[in-house]
């Protein structure tokens, strides 16, 4: 990993250790085992550093949304796809989940970061089939963007109650989650 990976690897674990506000250079610079140089060396202050943190694990969450994602196949089993991968990242990356769901509308982050979406345009995927759902008149008739957090919010809440063991995820309750969450946004 890269001092810069680093900086950014410990930034999230304080954050996630610590929460934000408690989050300081000086503890960044001893959980990365930098100085403080190489930190300034690749950004200028907290915002700035956070606003990558975010940007890095926005990014990673889009690579998963659309893994084995099939344009072709029907609208159901594309929104499985979409919502498996949202429940499997926030499974394999938890710190990372946690920090989107945390701070996708904290005023810390950018509005401009907050609003782009991320480099493969998953969250646009996600829209287009809502709204193609929409056109079907299988999906209800809501803004697409309050349709898609409802649907991010279902699987948010599941995984803070797998984070805390409330229950485990095995196979069976995984589709059940995802029957649910379709269920949720059909007319």
């Amino acid at each position: 990993m890269s001092k810069k990976q680093d900086i950014m690897a410990a930034t999230l674990d304080l954050i996630h250790e610590e929460g934000l506000q408690s989050v300081t250079f000086s503890k960044i610079f001893k959980k990365a085992n930098v100085g403080s140089g190489t930190v300034y060396n690749y950004f200028a202050n907290k915002e700035e550093l956070v606003n990558a943190v975010y940007k890095e694990a926005r990014t990673h969450m889009g690579e998963y949304l659309l893994q084995g994602y099939d344009p072709e196949a029907s609208l159901y089993e594309r929104f499985k796809c979409l919502q498996l991968n949202r429940l499997k990242f926030g499974i394999d990356s938890p710190k990372e989940f946690l920090f989107i769901d945390s701070f996708s509308f904290s005023p810390y982050i950018s509005p401009e970061l907050r609003n782009m979406g991320d480099a493969l345009h998953s969250s646009d995927v996600v829209i287009s089939l809502i709204v193609e759902g929409q056109k079907q008149g299988i999906i209800k008739e809501m803004d697409p963007h309050l349709c898609h957090q409802l649907i991010h919010g279902i699987i948010s809440s599941i995984l803070k109650g797998y984070y805390i063991q409330k229950y485990p995820l095995d196979e069976v309750q995984v589709q059940q989650v995802l029957e649910a969450s379709w269920k949720a946004i059909l007319v």
